[in-house]
């Protein structure tokens, strides 16, 4: 099992639930940190006197800090660590439901496990940590259909590009304008035209108001 953990939470009643989670699957360290800079260091240091943290679990959303942060959110704190040290284990704890979120920390920043803040989050988060530890990959049943999207349709910069000018009440002939002025190709209106429709086919979209409609529910726009 793991032997050091750290939790970055904001939130002392949330840390205290986290902590209580790992010293019943006897994780002997746990450490905490309220902000992602904290955590960072903290990871660092430990680096450096040669006692790596083997497992971080981090929220997504940190409230303000009076003091300016350089990283500012989990998804900030998991791609700087990654790169710090690609060994670890890393675990989001989190009410962020959004779909194209979701699928960035699993897909892009290959996190390990995505666990959801809700009622059953204490259970579902001993559930992961030893799914975790063997190699494997958890996600909450409740946000598994936040990954579907991926699997049968790749969601692209582009698409979420076309969605906002979309939703901003543009035609294809000047979203085409917008797109060349910014050096986005493909920009011609034939190629909008035909990505909006296999966005429209892929979310089951009858029309571009519908489209934005439930694309803004997942949380793309």
């Amino acid at each position: 099992m793991f032997k050091k953990a750290l939790i970055a939470e904001d939130a002392d009643f949330m840390s205290s639930g986290i902590k209580s989670a790992l010293k019943s699957i006897k994780i002997p360290v746990i450490e905490y940190a309220k902000y992602c800079d904290e955590a960072f260091l903290k990871l660092k240091n430990a680096m450096l006197i040669n006692e790596p943290f083997d497992l971080l679990i981090s929220d997504l959303s940190f409230l303000e800090n009076l003091n300016p942060q350089r990283l500012s959110c989990g998804e900030d704190l998991i791609k700087e660590t990654k790169e710090l040290q690609p060994s670890i284990k890393t675990i989001i704890f989190s009410v962020e439901d959004k779909a194209h979120r979701v699928q960035n920390l699993c897909d892009v920043l290959k996190i390990d496990a995505y666990v959801s803040k809700h009622v059953n989050g204490e259970r579902e988060l001993k559930e992961a940590i030893p799914i975790v530890f063997n190699n494997g990959f958890f996600i909450s049943p409740r946000l598994k259909p936040a990954l579907q999207v991926k699997e049968d349709f790749e969601i692209t910069d582009y698409d979420v590009s076309l969605l906002l000018y979309l939703s901003k009440g543009l035609e294809q002939k000047d979203i085409s304008e917008k797109l060349k002025t910014k050096k986005i190709s493909p920009s011609s209106i034939s190629s909008i035209e035909k990505r909006l429709k296999l966005l429209k086919e892929n979310f089951n979209a009858n029309n571009p108001t519908q489209l934005i409609a439930i694309t803004k529910d997942f949380g793309l726009i």
